[in-house]
C-alpha cells in the first residue's frame, strides 16, 4: 500500500511560484556597472549576463551616468 503524500498548503505553493521581486540597485551598484563597462574587459553582453541585467538596464545606467544623476 503506498503512503500518503502531504499536501502542502495553497500559500506555500503560491509562494513557491511566484518570481522574485526586481532587483534595486543603489548608485554605487550602478556607477561599479558602469565603470566595468567602459574598461571593456568583458564584452557588454557578458556583463550584463554575470550582473543578471539586459543590456537596456545597462544603457539607462550610462545615461544617467554621464548626465551626473545616478541614484
Amino acid at each position: 500500500m503506498k503512503p500518503k503524500h502531504s499536501k502542502a498548503p495553497a500559500q506555500t505553493v503560491v509562494k513557491d511560484i511566484r518570481r522574485p521581486t526586481r532587483k534595486q540597485y543603489n548608485a554605487e551598484e550602478k556607477r561599479r556597472i558602469v565603470l566595468e563597462g567602459l574598461r571593456g574587459e568583458d564584452s557588454i553582453a557578458a556583463l550584463c549576463r554575470c550582473e543578471g541585467i539586459s543590456q537596456g538596464i545597462l544603457s539607462v545606467f550610462r545615461t544617467f551616468g554621464t548626465d551626473g544623476c545616478i541614484n
